[in-house]
């Protein structure tokens, strides 16, 4: 009889605690909108339902430039040709490719699988630096001459190997021929499901003759390029790439002004 006074009065003090908690649930007072339902891809990597689709492995109509070739569903760099540039220019982006390094290949240092994924004039390095020694701000996953990943997670040539890129534009304003930042630019990096760069604040243009500084780029919008590096066909390496897509996204996180006091609710 006694365990079960215990019992109910512990349930009792339950109740009640959990009774004032909600009475004191905080409230912000910001008028959130509900968030739009998007269905993530039926398997990791894959396009969720909002994705703008610039390579599935059928065609190459979402691009300009160099003539690469598609070979069973993969986009190939092809020897001698140029780069490719999306035809689609973007704001801030969530983008996401996977890339390919064929095993076998020679060189050294830059001379190595050298590519690059460039939002506008931003470059995110591609090279093979599973055993391969660069510096550091031009291995795989760096910020080009700007910053190096945290981490090395490559995989070895022969392997494919994936990047999710997350880009927030720069805000910029010319005066006077002068390009003043109103808004700097930053890039997040995962290599392979590993976070090597987070949040980087772009430091301008990666160049890869002198050093970074914000030029001016009609408004913001950018295309993506892919780059196809002259050292390639030097030494006859192949690239390939395969299901490339990206998300728009917010310029930054938007945070609406209360409509009311914080508050709790029950008040």
């Amino acid at each position: 009889m006694l365990h079960k006074t215990i019992f109910s009065t512990t349930l009792v003090v339950f109740i009640f605690a959990v009774s004032v908690a909600s009475a004191n649930d905080w409230r912000s007072g910001i008028p959130w909108e509900t968030p739009p339902k998007v269905t993530p891809g039926a398997v990791l990597g894959a396009p969720p339902s909002d994705a703008i689709i610039l390579f599935d492995g059928t065609d190459l109509s979402a691009w300009d430039g160099g003539a690469w070739a598609i070979e069973n569903g993969e986009l190939v760099t092809v020897l001698g040709e140029g780069d490719i540039t999306s035809k689609q220019r973007f704001g801030s982006v969530q983008l996401h490719l996977e890339f390919f390094i064929p095993e076998g290949v020679v060189g050294s240092d830059q001379h190595r699988g050298n590519s690059g994924v460039f939002i506008g004039p931003y470059e995110v390095q591609i090279i093979d630096s599973y055993e391969n020694v660069t510096y550091y701000d031009g291995m795989v996953a760096s910020i080009y001459k700007q910053v190096p990943p945290l981490v090395n997670a490559s995989r070895p040539p022969g392997e494919w190997q994936t990047y999710s890129i997350i880009f927030n534009r720069p805000e910029l304003k010319v005066e006077n021929e002068r390009v003043y930042v109103v808004r700097p630019g930053y890039i997040t990096v995962i290599h392979n499901g590993v976070l090597v760069v987070n949040r980087h604040e772009l430091q301008g243009t990666t160049f890869f003759h002198r050093p970074p500084a914000y030029e001016a780029h009609g408004g913001g919008m950018l295309p993506i390029r892919l780059q196809n590096h002259a050292s390639n066909a030097q030494r006859g390496t192949v690239l390939r790439f395969r299901n490339i897509w990206v998300r728009e996204i917010p310029d930054t996180n938007v945070r609406p002004e209360p409509t009311r006091a914080p508050f709790y609710m029950g008040q």
